[in-house]
């Protein structure tokens, strides 16, 4: 069973989307700083990264800071007595693992203080139509999480027809799951208007949208905001929350 996003200390889609009614030039790029969640998933990520990472996601009161599991030790202490979450990825970044691994996976990062969990999908099984595996680990992470933590199923949109767009989107709602997030960062393409649109329309008002990968400015960001994004994953979060506003992507 999903829980009410606001009883975890997070803002619901409903209530965000408010923001979607504005006009582009009403909303400025310092606004979208809640919105986003800082990232740093490269492999070759340093503890001086880490910790400046952290030290931004402070100043900026970014939603959260989304690093690989390795570090979450060091985000949780380094976020201690700020509102900025602790988000993490699971099976990242080709969702083929196990059920069991997975579940694992997820144990150990909830233990060590995550707050948010990005998990893969197992992309192989949705195009197999293997649909019940699918649900069963949005289930098993949600089950987990007993209403204390978020989960958001990272599609990996790129790879995806927009038909099978839709079916994830269905099976995460399914799942229980609180957010749909369109990509790894890792993959043949990132977030597209065109999908946000898609996603949101599919999942409705009550699941949240995340759009990742490739957005790198302020225009970007806010077009996605526009197209029903709730919350934005990217490295750029500095650029993008101190503008200025280029080319918007398509």
């Amino acid at each position: 069973m999903r829980h009410d996003m606001t009883s975890l200390g997070v803002g619901t889609p409903a209530t965000m989307a408010a923001s979607h009614q504005q006009d582009l030039a009403a909303l400025k790029a310092a606004d979208l700083a809640p919105w986003i969640d800082h990232t740093l998933l490269k492999a070759q990520a340093t503890q001086h990264e880490i910790d400046q990472l952290v030290r931004e996601a402070r100043e900026h009161r970014f939603a959260s800071v989304c690093v690989n599991p390795y570090w979450i030790p060091s985000v949780v202490k380094g976020l201690d007595g700020t509102s900025v979450r602790a988000c993490t990825v699971i099976s990242f970044p080709l969702g083929a693992s196990s059920l069991t691994a997975k579940r694992a996976e997820a144990r150990a990062a909830l233990d060590q203080g995550a707050t948010e969990l990005d998990l893969v999908m197992n992309i192989g099984a949705l195009k197999s139509a293997h649909l019940g595996q699918v649900v069963d680990e949005c289930r098993a992470l949600v089950e987990l999480c007993q209403g204390q933590q978020l989960i958001k199923l990272i599609l990996e949109t790129a790879l995806l027809s927009p038909f099978e767009v839709q079916t994830a989107c269905q099976l995460a709602v399914q799942g229980g799951v609180h957010f749909v997030k369109t990509s790894t960062g890792f993959g043949p393409g990132g977030a597209t208007l065109a999908m946000i649109r898609l996603m949101r329309d599919t999942v409705g008002e009550h699941v949240g949208v995340k759009a990742s990968g490739g957005i790198r400015d302020t225009a970007s960001a806010l077009a996605m905001v526009q197209a029903g994004a709730t919350r934005l994953g990217t490295s750029a979060s500095l650029g993008i929350i101190r503008g200025p506003i280029g080319e918007s992507r398509t």
